[in-house]
């Protein structure tokens, strides 16, 4: 919990502007509880996670757990990322790319996104092929790439932990170019997969909206989740009192 370093919406897309207008590169990260259950056993996703330059709350576990801190922060989806920052570029002529997800998704949201936001210039789209290690030659040369594309965004939908170590690293070969990790932000847009509806979102059932989606991949996932929270929640109250929970 304690890799969350930015709060609010403000925060973030201030910072983001301000790296986007520089040409600096960045990586954002949204920490959410399945990612908090990978990060305890995965060394390798605990040091992308270090080297995000922003981290968000993407959960309402996440949020609540923060409040129980005494360090209120704000729910930011990754997904809820794509279209301010797609407007954000195309009112600074910052080119962008979309990495991950399948050829006819990368198409359909490249359109749509194109349609909805004027002046948009999207110049790559990879759809890297089953089994992709972020850590390969394969992921060199793809963000390569992207370095070559001239990109100044890139928005990474790969699933945990494979897009936060692309982006990791992606600031290291492409350092002038934004990365964002947005999970299924892209098939959302494209229609691929259909998101919950507001009022879900509102109620903070989402989670259980996609389980009944898709019981087989997810319940074991959630399972883990609702797991460590007891645990959480117990030191995220001594944190709040000033405790060091061993």
């Amino acid at each position: 919990m304690t890799f969350v370093n930015v709060a609010t919406w403000p925060e973030l897309l201030d910072a983001l502007a301000t790296r986007l207008r520089a040409g600096q590169g960045f990586s954002v990260a949204t920490l959410n509880l399945d990612h908090v259950v990978k990060l305890r056993d995965d060394v390798r996703f605990q040091e992308a996670y270090q080297q995000q330059t922003y981290v968000v709350a993407d959960g309402n576990p996440i949020v609540w757990l923060r409040r129980l801190m005494r360090q209120p922060v704000e729910l930011i989806p990754g997904s809820e990322l794509v279209h301010p920052l797609c407007a954000m570029a195309a009112e600074m002529n910052v080119p962008v790319a979309l990495f991950g997800s399948t050829d006819d998704t990368l198409s359909r949201a490249a359109d749509s996104l194109a349609n909805v936001h004027n002046g948009l210039r999207i110049v790559l789209c990879i759809s890297p092929p089953m089994g992709f290690d972020p850590d390969s030659t394969a992921a060199d040369e793809a963000l390569q790439q992207v370095a070559s594309s001239g990109a100044g965004l890139c928005f990474v939908a790969m699933g945990a932990p494979k897009q936060e170590i692309l982006a990791a690293r992606g600031c290291d070969i492409a350092p002038n170019c934004g990365f964002v990790s947005i999970g299924a932000g892209l098939d959302f847009i494209a229609g691929s997969q259909r998101r919950a509806p507001k009022w879900v979102q509102q109620i903070a059932m989402e989670w259980l909206w996609r389980m009944a989606s898709n019981p087989g991949r997810l319940a074991r996932r959630y399972g883990a989740c609702v797991a460590i929270l007891p645990g959480l929640a117990w030191k995220a109250l001594s944190a709040a009192s000033g405790n060091n929970p061993k």
